[in-house]
C-alpha cells in the first residue's frame, strides 16, 4: 500500500518532538512493504536543523510554506492507499486536512493522527466550527499518539468511526547505550523545549529541586530556556540534536522526564523522552501520570516523583550502582514490550483491517 503523510518533519527534530515517533513507525511500516511518502513544508527552521537527511525508506517531499505550494502536495493524496493528515503540521493545517480529504480516492484509507490530542480535543470541544468537526464523518481512523481511554471516549464522542492509541516507543537502532559524554555529565538532567504549559511544571519538578541541591549539578537542554531564569547550579546548553541523545541519556547520573500539563492531566501519554531514556539504559525519573504502570514499573525500572521535593530525594538518595540497576530493568522491559517494530505490527494491522472492512463496505 502507499501512504501519503502530511507530517511537521520526518528530517529535523527541531521544535518538532514528533520527529522520533514519526521515524520509528514510518521505517518499520516501510519494513513491512508500504511505499511512504512524507509532505513537510519548509518553515519554522527545520531545514537549516536537519537531524537526518531523506532516508532510503521513505519518500521526502520538502515543499514552501505557500498556499500554492500546499495545493499542489495535497493534490498527490489522489496517488495513495492511505491518506494521513497529522497534527500541528504547524502551516495550513486547516486547509491540509479538508484538502487531503477531499482530494483522497474514495477506496483510500483517510486518517487523522493527532500527536497532541489533549489540545486538539480542547480546540474542539471550545470551536464548533473546527474543520475537523466537518471532516470527522470522512475519517476512517483516528490514530493518537497517546491518551488511553480517556481520549478514545472524547474522539468517539465527537462521531470518530474509531480512535485506537498508538503509543510511543524506542527504536534499539537510534536509541541504546553509548560511553557517558563529559558535556552531558550532571546529577540530574532534562531534555524538553520550553512551552506554555510545561514552564510550572519545569520549575516545579527541575528548577525547585535544583534550588535544594546546590552542591549537585543539573542540566537542561532544549529550545527557549536562555531567558528563564536559572539555579547557579544548573546549565542549559540549547537545542540537543538527535544524534546526541544517547549520550545525554547515558552520561547523568538520572534523567528527569517531566509531562506538559495537558498530557499529565490526560494520562496515558508516555512521551519519547521515555522511550530514549529507556532504550539507552538511563535511570529515569518522572513526575506521576496515569497509566504509567502500562509502561514502567515503579521504583523498579522507573523513579515516580509527585513534586520537587520527591525528585531532590530520589537524586540525594541515588548511587551509581542503583541508577545503573534501574536503567538496565527500563531497557529489558522497553526492548520486550515497547519498540516500534511492535508499534508498527499494531499499525499494519490496523491498516488491513481497515482495507479489508472498506472492501466489504463497497461490495455491500
Amino acid at each position: 500500500m502507499k501512504i501519503a503523510f502530511y507530517g511537521s518533519s520526518l528530517l529535523s527534530s527541531y521544535w518538532n518532538g514528533a520527529a522520533t515517533y514519526y521515524r520509528g513507525l514510518l521505517s518499520d511500516l516501510a519494513r513491512r512493504g508500504y511505499q511512504i511518502t512524507f509532505y513537510e513544508p519548509d518553515a519554522f527552521d527545520r531545514q537549516k536543523h536537519r537531524d537526518i537527511e531523506p532516508p532510503e525508506w521513505a519518500e521526502v517531499k520538502v515543499y514552501p510554506a505557500t498556499e500554492e505550494a500546499m495545493r499542489g502536495v495535497v493534490a498527490e493524496a489522489a496517488k495513495a492507499d492511505v491518506v494521513v493528515k497529522a497534527s500541528g503540521v504547524g502551516v495550513f493545517d486547516n486547509e491540509l486536512l479538508e484538502g487531503v480529504v477531499a482530494a483522497s480516492r474514495p477506496d483510500a484509507i483517510r486518517i487523522f493522527w493527532d500527536v497532541d490530542a489533549p489540545a486538539t480535543l480542547a480546540e474542539l470541544r471550545e470551536s464548533p466550527d473546527h474543520p475537523l468537526h466537518r471532516t470527522m464523518p470522512a475519517l476512517d481512523l483516528v490514530l493518537t499518539y497517546g491518551g488511553g481511554p480517556p481520549v478514545i471516549e472524547a474522539y468517539e464522542g465527537f462521531g470518530a468511526r474509531r480512535c485506537i492509541p498508538v503509543y510511543n516507543a524506542c527504536d534499539p537502532a537510534t536509541h541504546h547505550p553509548v560511553p557517558a559524554d563529559d558535556r552531558f555529565r550532571a546529577d540530574l538532567s532534562f531534555l524538553g523545549n520550553r512551552l506554555p504549559d510545561r514552564e510550572a511544571r519545569v520549575e516545579q519538578f527541575f528548577l525547585e529541586p535544583a534550588s535544594r541541591l546546590p552542591n549537585r549539578g543539573f542540566l537542561i537542554g532544549g529550545n527557549g530556556w536562555e531567558t528563564k531564569g536559572m539555579p547557579s547550579n544548573v546549565r542549559h546548553i540549547g537545542h540537543v540534536y538527535t544524534r546526541d541523545h544517547n549520550a545525554f541519556n547515558t552520561s547523568p547520573l538520572a534523567v528527569l522526564n517531566i509531562a506538559r500539563d495537558s498530557m499529565a492531566t490526560t494520562g496515558y501519554s508516555p512521551a519519547t523522552r521515555v522511550f530514549e531514556a529507556a532504550g539507552a539504559g538511563a535511570c529515569l525519573i518522572t513526575d506521576a501520570w496515569i497509566g504509567l504502570e502500562l509502561f514502567l514499573k515503579e521504583g523498579e525500572e522507573v523513579l515516580v516523583a509527585r513534586d520537587g521535593k520527591d525528585v531532590a530525594d530520589h537524586v540525594e538518595a541515588l548511587t551509581p550502582e542503583r541508577a545503573r540497576a534501574i536503567g538496565d530493568a527500563a531497557r529489558a522491559r522497553i526492548m520486550a514490550e515497547h519498540t516500534y517494530t511492535r508499534r508498527g505490527a499494531e499499525v499494519d494491522a490496523i491498516l488491513r483491517q481497515e482495507a479489508s472492512q472498506k472492501r466489504e463496505r463497497s461490495v455491500a
